[in-house]
């Protein structure tokens, strides 16, 4: 038996989490935030990376809400003109000011003097399309978070960001195919369970 590509991976995962109703969608939402919110590495973390969910993706707002009033620093990805296709993590505050990029995604708008590099976070919350049990995390192909996290492939040991990628348990195969640009995760949190690998 042939073993799907990444990329046809990537089409059957992506309908099996858009075929989810919003009922189940909502439903998702509320167990992700019951799988993470009480987590010692969501509690202690200080600065916290988001994203807005996009392509029915299971949906992080609550734990963002939830870490705003307990008064931690709440970040959301930027993808910056310069260099090209770069992603950085831009502070939200009560003021910011909100533009579409160039996939549809509602971002902030770009504001320099609020944007950290990634090193600089204690916890970074990933979408993904795909996952293994064993940390491995497909994506939707652009590279984004690879390249904002290629540091960590040259140091071995680094108090950079824990990375936990979210997902919905219809995104979870048995082995998923790792290209050599890949970074593991941390852990993995979906709905249904939650898997630290090295995330206290």
């Amino acid at each position: 038996m042939i073993s799907p590509t990444r990329s046809q991976l990537r089409q059957q995962l992506r309908q099996a989490r858009k075929a989810l109703s919003p009922r189940e969608q909502r439903l998702a939402s509320r167990q992700l935030f019951r799988q993470l919110a009480q987590q010692p590495i969501f509690r202690r973390s200080r600065h916290i990376a988001f994203y807005l969910a996009n392509d029915a993706e299971i949906d992080p707002a609550s734990l963002l809400r939830h870490a705003q009033r307990l008064g931690k620093h709440c970040y959301l990805p930027v993808v910056n003109g310069w260099p090209h296709g770069f992603m950085r993590f831009q502070r939200l505050y009560p003021d910011q000011r909100w533009k579409t990029n160039r996939f549809g995604i509602r971002e902030p708008r770009p504001q320099r003097s609020r944007q950290v590099p990634v090193w600089r976070l204690n916890l970074v919350l990933m979408p993904l399309v795909g996952f293994d049990q064993h940390g491995n995390r497909l994506g939707m192909g652009g590279g984004f978070y690879d390249r904002a996290l290629a540091y960590r492939q040259r140091r071995r040991q680094w108090p950079g960001p824990c990375l936990l990628g979210l997902a919905h348990r219809c995104q979870k195969v048995a082995q998923l195919p790792a290209a050599s640009w890949d970074i593991p995760l941390d852990g993995i949190v979906s709905d249904a369970e939650c898997l630290l690998f090295k995330a206290g």
